[in-house]
């Protein structure tokens, strides 16, 4: 029995670390009625698979029995981007403010170190003072506020540990300040909310850089364009009122609102915005378009194929809107890791107290421990160790043109030793161009070009377009099916060939015999007429060869699956030095990377179309290029943009960078905390350097993934 889901999102301006993911997805789980909860982190929403009997309301009410307010999408978009800015320029004005209040107590805190003492060390403890308590009240704001929030509704997070240790360091200092006493700590807890700030202040820059990718993208998408009206006029419409064959009228210098195929006209076309490709693209009749892209030389009139949410610049934004809601192996660690730390370390910060308390430090010295220890254990570095490598490493792929859509696909990317490639619209271009005239009669042509619209596959496209030209009208067919591998038929409705079957793809489905031709080829057949041979060609990619000889250089076995005859794949192996398996169907070339995964090796899978799906799926990793079929790009882990088959390289060196990348990282945080906890514990540490270790922990942390930035060279 099928059950339907529904699908909910809400925005959550109230999420702030992992354990506030945890939180969210661990309370939702139980929830009657949820199927399935995802938090994504960077864009802070979450992401709900419900029972339809289940209303947003009841969702909203139970995220906010968690502790979270919960926010309609459209509502929140609209105050996201001001929301988004206001924040970043809230945390810059609180790290500007510790870090000259940080630097002036600690001149003053020199002064005491280098021997004042009496009524001079008292009074640089009253100045200190003066600075310290209005800073730590206006730049710990962001972590006071988190944690009040959270313990209001009785739960944890990691800002109440670090609440707990700034306001105790600085009630501590206040304690020995009025009484006189010879230490007070106000360098360290400024100088830790500074240094916390920074980590904050990085944070959002990183995560507005990965929001501001589909900004970006959204925003060079045209408001709207001229279209033809019947009477020969034209008229502006907005983007969201031109709909499918429509005739678009785009001028040099302008963008295309919508996708189409050009009707009239030669120019050049920006596609930058797209592929990454600096140099303008030419486009002619049949030319395939699409919206954002930036008309250079001459008017263009195009037939709309796709507007509004169908076009390519939106399918983009929202796969790179999902890349984000990946969670890979080494996330979901550092999450358990995380969630367990806030109990951990008051425990800890709590033991620490009582033993040197028993062994009879007093009070004073206990405390101070405490604090120190609850100063140091924060697990800002290990909570940024993946996030923060995987964000520059997806950011420097995606202006290379690589779309990451699962967080996870990185690390499987690294570990992929073994690659299978499709060859039509794969190694090749996937723009077919018929050989000859095509054998079709006038009663024929219709029908082709109906079927062929029905169909994705590269061969149908370029048959459907080759007709389009010819002014062919399409017939009208129902009963249309596709059958993955095989081809698209349906029957005829109206004309004289009313109520006959036809069929248009592989040539023996059709009832033809042996190839006659060595490069592409597809047969159609109408009733019970001879079935006909259309003949292609299509070019390899022009980087083909380099990229597969990179691929081996990396020590990657490379090999062909393709569902075309030997014959049409023969040379494409032969230019490439690869091996090659023919006339794979689905379920061929699915088996074939189940037998490479029996064999232990880790399979990354290329290639676009809907036959290529479920190998897609099966592989351990997938790609596929932006011109695959919707199927093969919701099957593959990321999508590749432009004629180029070098980003599929790029993206496996970033990935294995990547990897390497979050393993430093792994060693860097732990390696930190096992050095300075104890250290912490047993006394040898002042609030101050635990201020600047935990802090340093985490800069060093975003520092060595800042050097993905260059990954995708």
């Amino acid at each position: 029995m099928t059950v339907a889901i529904a699908h909910s999102e809400f925005a959550l301006p109230g999420v702030r670390c992992a354990g506030c993911i945890a939180k969210i997805e661990r309370g939702l789980a139980p929830m009657a009625g949820v199927r399935a909860a995802r938090v994504n982190m960077t864009t802070r929403r979450v992401a709900i698979d419900h029972a339809p009997d289940l209303t947003p309301d009841q969702l909203r009410a139970a995220l906010a029995g968690i502790g979270f307010e919960a926010q309609p999408i459209a509502a929140a978009a609209a105050a996201a981007a001001t929301e988004d800015a206001g924040e970043s320029r809230a945390l810059i004005r609180a790290m500007a403010v510790a870090g000259f209040a940080a630097m002036n107590i600690m001149l003053l805190s020199v002064s005491v170190w280098s021997g004042a003492s009496g009524a001079t060390r008292d009074l640089f403890h009253w100045l200190s003072a003066l600075i310290a308590m209005p800073t730590v009240a206006y730049a710990g704001r962001p972590f006071f506020a988190s944690a009040w929030a959270a313990v209001r509704r009785g739960r944890t997070n990691m800002d109440v540990p670090i609440s707990i240790g700034v306001i105790l360091a600085t009630a501590l200092s206040l304690f020995e300040t009025v009484t006189g006493g010879p230490h007070a700590y106000f360098d360290g807890a400024v100088s830790l909310l500074f240094f916390l700030l920074v980590g904050r202040v990085l944070d959002s820059v990183m995560r507005d850089r990965a929001r501001a990718g589909v900004a970006a993208l959204l925003r060079e998408t045209a408001p709207g364009g001229a279209v033809e009206l019947a009477d020969g006029q034209t008229a502006w419409r907005r983007a969201d009122e031109i709909t499918p064959d429509m005739t678009l009228i785009v001028a040099a210098g302008e963008r295309l609102a919508a996708d189409g195929i050009v009707l009239r006209g030669d120019s050049r076309l920006d596609m930058s915005l797209i592929t990454g490709e600096s140099r303008p693209e030419p486009v002619a009749p049949a030319s395939r378009v699409v919206a954002g892209t930036l008309n250079i030389d001459a008017p263009l009139a195009i037939r709309v194929t796709a507007a509004g949410e169908a076009t390519t610049i939106a399918g983009i934004a929202r796969l790179m809107d999902a890349a984000g809601q990946g969670r890979s192996r080494y996330v979901r660690i550092a999450d358990r890791a995380a969630r367990l730390y806030a109990p951990a370390v008051h425990l800890l910060a709590l033991l620490s107290f009582a033993g040197w308390m028993i062994v009879g430090a007093g009070w004073h010295d206990a405390l101070l421990v405490a604090v120190a220890v609850l100063i140091i254990t924060c697990p800002c570095a290990l909570g940024l160790a993946v996030p923060a490598a995987q964000i520059v490493a997806a950011g420097a792929l995606m202006k290379r043109g690589v779309l990451i859509k699962d967080g996870s696909a990185l690390e499987r990317l690294a570990e992929a030793d073994c690659v299978r490639l499709d060859k039509t619209g794969t190694l090749t271009l996937g723009r077919p161009t018929p050989v000859g005239a095509l054998p079709l009669k006038g009663e024929e042509r219709p029908v082709a070009l109906a079927l062929a619209r029905a169909s994705t596959h590269p061969v149908a496209r370029a048959l459907a377009i080759e007709l389009q030209r010819a002014g062919v009208i399409a017939a009208t067919l129902d009963d249309v099916r596709e059958t993955p591998g095989l081809g698209v038929e349906g029957r005829v409705v109206g004309g004289g060939v009313g109520g006959l079957i036809a069929r248009l793809g592989r040539t023996e489905w059709v009832g033809l015999g042996v190839a006659a031709h060595d490069g592409l080829e597809t047969g159609f057949r109408l009733g019970e007429d001879a079935p006909k041979r259309l003949c292609f060609a299509d070019r390899l990619r022009d980087d083909a060869a380099a990229t597969v000889a990179g691929m081996k250089a990396l020590g990657m076995d490379v090999g062909i699956l393709s569902g075309d005859r030997g014959e049409a794949v023969r040379p494409v192996a032969a230019a490439l030095g690869l091996t090659a398996q023919v006339r794979m169907r689905p379920e061929d070339k699915l088996a074939a990377i189940d037998r490479l995964k029996l064999a232990g090796h880790h399979v990354l899978m290329i290639g676009d179309g809907l036959n290529d799906g479920p190998a897609l799926a099966a592989g351990h990793v997938s790609l596929a290029p932006a011109s695959a079929s919707d199927v093969g790009q919701t099957a593959a882990d990321a999508v590749f943009m432009g004629d180029s088959l070098a980003p599929t390289l790029i993206a496996v060196r970033a990935a294995r960078a990547t990897r390497r990348i979050v393993g430093q990282n792994f060693v860097l945080a732990i390696g930190y905390n096992a050095l300075a906890v104890p250290l912490a514990i047993l006394g040898h540490v002042t609030p101050l350097v635990a201020a600047i270790a935990m802090s340093s922990s985490s800069l060093i942390v975003v520092a060595n993934a800042l050097r993905l930035r260059s990954c995708a060279r």
